[in-house]
């Protein structure tokens, strides 16, 4: 038997449509805007430090001052979104450098994009060293989402023999967090360095090392 909508039912369906749809592009731009904050948020805290002004940050993302509040509160809030989206791009970025390396050298490649992370970090180490705890949760974001994409890396090194079987993920992120981190003026060239040594170190008395004839 066919079953008779009502009415009201089938207006409210009509309804429905057009305010689902436009719901959609309520969100999407919200969620253009939410991305342009923190694109220029970004810039403008390694332009001008941390404590730049709001209109500066609103102005480069296209966006009024309103809109930047509406997202983000408190300037620590935009603070913790910044870390966290270079974070996700960071762990994000090993399944490309993956796709277009050999497992040793993906290794080698993310590493030192880790130092492009961790200089970011420090621009804004005055805020996340400040002890106001809405940053208490930073640490274990950056630990919890990037030691996977990096143990992916190692495993798949390890696999073709292109470094050492004994080395864990975590305590390989935590090596090279460290010696990632620029020099008090900035320069991250020996950073860099410091970071390709390790990766020498990694490399030595893998399987495939003999097969390089060194």
């Amino acid at each position: 038997m066919r079953r008779k909508v009502s009415q009201p039912a089938a207006k409210r369906g009509l309804a429905q449509g057009p305010h689902r749809s436009a719901n959609r592009l309520v969100r999407a731009d919200a969620q253009r805007n939410l991305q342009s904050l923190l694109q220029a948020a970004l810039a403008v805290f390694e332009e001008s430090g941390i404590e730049a002004p709001v209109r500066e940050i609103a102005e480069k993302a296209g966006v009024g001052v309103a809109t930047l509040y509406r997202h983000f509160p408190e300037r620590s809030d935009l603070i913790k979104a910044v870390v966290q989206q270079e974070v996700d791009a960071c762990a994000e970025a090993a399944l490309l450098i993956a796709s277009e390396n050999e497992p040793g050298e993906a290794l080698a490649s993310w590493l030192q994009r880790l130092v492009d992370l961790i200089k970011t970090k420090r621009g804004l180490a005055a805020a996340l060293h400040s002890g106001n705890p809405v940053y208490q949760s930073l640490p274990d974001y950056f630990l919890t989402h990037l030691t996977p994409a990096l143990k992916s890396l190692l495993d798949a090194a390890r696999a073709a023999g292109a470094i050492r079987t004994n080395i864990e993920a975590g305590e390989l992120l935590l090596a090279a967090a460290r010696l990632a981190t620029p020099a008090s003026e900035g320069d991250v060239a020996q950073a860099r360095r410091m970071v390709a040594l390790l990766v020498d170190g990694l490399r030595y008395g893998a399987r495939g090392s003999a097969k390089t004839g060194d």
